[in-house]
């Protein structure tokens, strides 16, 4: 490519910038620039003209009005193979400008700010960095433009070499278009907030930015082509954020039941293990120990735990992965593993081990979605806890145990994540028995009771949501239950609750229901 003659770097991130424009300087650019960082490149060494020199027009309006000018998007917009166009940037003194290194205001940043006064979020609307960015992308034939300081490196490898490919430039143009693209969503996400006087939960038009991480084998099946993006700037402890350490490449498959997994894991504050197989629990235990936990849960349904994925809250040790190792496992999903404990769980070459980091508290948030055929729905995601399962409603005459509360404030958390109708077998911190995603509540009572592997009998059994018929209580009475925790609300409460009390077994209703299709 011909040499560059004119570089403008404009930017509020100023990482690799210094060396950015040094690079750019020895390959003969004159830098142009403004504010600070014309500043921070002078302090640096670097020989900047400023912007409102190289036009012949000063800032103006406190600094709104400075790129906005013909002699830089002149320079970034002719074309250089248009005989006219090269005439009339003669014509009128416009230089070409061979390269744009512009990122854009903190506008997030400052809006995620406590008590952000409007005023401050909208003087950190940029106006000239977008319009020198789009310019630059829109004419990327002719100028090199790259608003990724991650991108800074092989752009400029590229230009020293003297051959920047039509690919890259076209990249980074693509680049230019994603950034700006989610930099307006988030203003007029603030806006509308401001127009409705608070926050809006469910916008007018929803915009969601989500990157390419990898390109999946396949999808959920042969015949499907996958992939997987990651969410923008999301900080929460996640699947997604997770770092492979070891075996196959992940499946689309394995990220839903790893997803899955980790999110019931972390419903516990005590050591805790969930086992998910077709996106759908087949054991959860507490424990002692990572060891304990991992042994009780596959104790549920050892048969379905085979090729299973499963999730611990805590760090994975040694006896754990003993354990692990001593049947087949498809994905290992924890906040950490001791290195004695990798080295065991590497001999399964195979074996993903997925390393999603401290499980710290934070803020949960964000949607729950589902694709329609042209059309989303949305909703929140369900975070719903009870925290003190004896300040709710017992309408039997006998109250429950001690244990019994334990055990079905456990199965509680166990049936928010079980595809409905949930039925729950448990005692404390133990599955025993998971009926999911039958068509008639009843049904989903037997197939618990079948699947059990031990005693139902003394066991409590939790619902997700009221029982439409005394038959699935019936049932669960044969099986051998003494307590039950559902949210009630049936035209039928009182034909269940008089079914409890013949049966001699003690209700807890949650007013709260758990539906997961």
């Amino acid at each position: 490519m011909a040499g560059i003659k004119r570089a403008l770097i404009s930017v509020s991130d100023k990482t690799g910038v210094v060396d950015m424009a040094k690079g750019l300087e020895a390959l003969g650019a004159e830098i142009l620039s403004t504010g600070g960082t014309a500043k921070a490149l002078r302090d640096a060494g670097v020989k900047v003209t400023d912007v409102a020199a190289y036009t012949g027009s000063p800032e103006i309006l406190d600094g709104r009005v400075k790129t906005l000018h013909p002699k830089v998007h002149g320079g970034l917009l002719g074309r250089r193979s248009v005989p006219a166009h090269v005439a009339q940037m003669q014509q009128h003194g416009i230089g070409p400008i061979d390269v744009v290194v512009v990122n854009l205001y903190p506008f997030e940043a400052t809006i995620a700010k406590p008590n952000c006064p409007f005023e401050e979020a909208i003087e950190n609307i940029d106006i000239g960095g977008p319009s020198m960015l789009r310019s630059a992308a829109k004419n990327h034939e002719d100028v090199v433009v790259v608003v990724d300081p991650s991108d800074y490196g092989r752009a400029l490898d590229a230009l020293k070499s003297g051959d920047m490919p039509a690919s890259l430039r076209r990249e980074l143009a693509m680049k230019v278009f994603q950034h700006t693209g989610r930099y307006d969503s988030l203003i007029a996400t603030y806006l509308e907030k401001q127009v409705q006087g608070g926050d809006v939960k469910f916008p007018k038009i929803l915009s969601m930015q989500f990157e390419l991480a990898e390109t999946l084998r396949y999808g959920e099946n042969p015949h499907q082509q996958g992939a997987f993006y990651r969410e923008l700037n999301s900080d929460e402890p996640s699947v997604s954020r997770g770092k492979i350490l070891h075996g196959k490449a992940m499946s689309y498959n394995n990220f839903l039941d790893a997803n899955s997994a980790l999110e019931l894991a972390k419903e516990y504050d005590k050591c805790a293990v969930a086992i998910i197989k077709h996106n759908n629990p087949c054991g959860v235990a507490l424990g002692a120990t990572p060891v304990e936990a991992y042994v009780k849960a596959r104790e549920t349904d050892p048969v379905s735990a085979f090729g299973g994925v499963i999730a611990f809250n805590r760090i994975v040790d040694l006896p754990a992965a003993k354990e692990i190792t001593s049947t087949f496992v498809e994905v290992v999903i924890a906040p950490g593993f001791a290195e004695d404990a990798l080295a065991e769980l590497k001999r399964k070459k195979d074996l993903r081990l997925l390393d999603v980091g401290p499980l710290t508290r934070v803020k949960q948030v964000g949607y729950d979605l589902k694709k329609l055929v042209g059309g989303l729905i949305v909703q929140d995601r369900d975070l719903g806890v009870l925290t003190d399962l004896r300040t709710l409603q017992v309408p039997t005459a006998r109250k429950p145990t001690d244990d019994e509360y334990a055990a079905c404030a456990f199965a509680w958390k166990v049936c928010k994540h079980v595809k409905s109708n949930a039925i729950i077998y448990a005692k404390p911190g133990q599955t025993v028995g998971i009926g999911a995603g039958q068509m008639s509540r009843v049904d989903s009572v037997k197939l618990a009771a079948m699947k059990a592997q031990m005693p139902v009998k003394g066991c409590v059994m939790a619902s997700d949501a009221f029982f439409p018929f005394r038959d699935g209580l019936d049932a669960a009475a044969q099986a051998g239950i003494t307590a039950v925790i559902q949210p009630g609300g049936s035209i039928r409460d009182a034909e269940i609750i008089k079914a409890a009390d013949e049966h001699g077994l003690a209700m807890i209703m949650t007013g709260m229901r758990h539906f997961r299709h």
